[in-house]
């Protein structure tokens, strides 16, 4: 059967009034349209349900049964959909979010702060992984969504960018570097690197800008964690390409208190953080509210993020974030 909403609508109107006209009125059809409407309700059901004079319209013993049931089952529908609007309303409940480790340390902190204090009622879950094992938990559903770098092997997911920030060099005070205001690529020919391993979402655009500027290198040691390549290079074993994302924050400590130096590579490389959900999924209202939430922190941010640290004073933590 081919039944409308609004048929029946029109026929519990009729029903209240007794009145084709009046029951027009009082849901702002004209008097054909509502003699329309019934016509073609008795048609699909195939049963008569108003009796009709010239002075009045009377339900017939089909047409009242049915009025009374359908006047609880509109008000249930309409109960319903009230709720359902409601819950489109509602912020609350626990959202699940992956992130890659340098984003993870360095970026939602202030994400999940900020959602604690702006949302009490949700509570913002986050995993910390590396850039693949981040991509597959999206894909499988195992979170709402993830924060990642932008790369290659993602087009099954739906990204939205939401900040872009520069790879810079880092080595210890003692490299000739240090006296240098930038690096170029072919400076860093014959250098040895520290580099994060492969389940970084960063090492391909890095090996890729080497391979492109004719910078050979040898990569002394591949790490999984930030922290670990920067004590490596303070060891001297080697220099490193890291994102600005990844330089360790050091508020109010002395420039001694650092060996390590970064330094802007030109021509600037950057790498592009990405917000990541699962296509053909629609986001809960918490999740939703999150995801917004990020992208406002990031906003103030990104562009900041293009500026390189400056070199003096050590390592320079990435501008403060509004």
């Amino acid at each position: 059967m081919n039944i409308s909403l609004r048929q029946l609508k029109v026929f519990l109107a009729v029903a209240e009034h007794g009145s084709f006209s009046r029951a027009g009125e009082d849901i702002g059809l004209t008097q054909p349209a509502v003699s329309r409407c019934i016509r073609e309700l008795e048609q699909e059901l195939g049963l008569k349900l108003v009796d009709r004079t010239t002075r009045e319209v009377t339900l017939t013993e089909v047409g009242t049964s049915l009025s009374a049931t359908l006047a609880r089952v509109l008000d249930e529908l309409e109960s319903a959909l009230r709720d359902t609007h409601g819950l489109a309303e509602e912020r609350r409940g626990r959202v699940r979010v992956a992130s890659a480790p340098t984003i993870s340390a360095n970026l939602m902190p202030e994400c999940i702060s900020a959602c604690a204090a702006r949302y009490p009622d949700i509570t913002l879950m986050l995993r910390d992984q590396v850039q693949t094992l981040a991509s597959d938990s999206v894909r499988h559903g195992e979170v709402d969504f993830g924060v990642i770098v932008a790369s290659e092997g993602t087009d099954d997911l739906v990204g939205e960018p939401i900040m872009v920030e520069p790879f810079l060099v880092v080595c210890d005070r003692s490299h000739r570097f240090a006296k240098q205001t930038q690096v170029t690529w072919e400076d860093l020919n014959g250098e040895k690197l520290v580099l994060l391993d492969y389940a970084s979402g960063s090492r391909p655009l890095i090996d890729r800008a080497l391979a492109e500027h004719g910078a050979y290198c040898q990569v002394a040691q591949e790490v999984g964690h930030a922290i670990t390549v920067f004590r490596m290079i303070e060891a001297g074993i080697g220099i490193s390409i890291m994102p600005a994302l990844a330089l360790p924050a050091m508020p109010g400590a002395p420039a001694q208190a650092s060996r390590l130096v970064a330094l802007p590579l030109v021509p600037q490389l950057d790498r592009t953080i990405v917000l990541v959900r699962r296509k053909n999924r629609t986001l809960s209202p918490a999740a939703q509210t999150v995801w917004t939430l990020i992208q406002q922190i990031t906003a103030g941010t990104a562009h900041a993020m293009t500026t390189p640290p400056g070199r003096n004073g050590g390592t320079s933590a990435p501008p403060p974030r509004p």
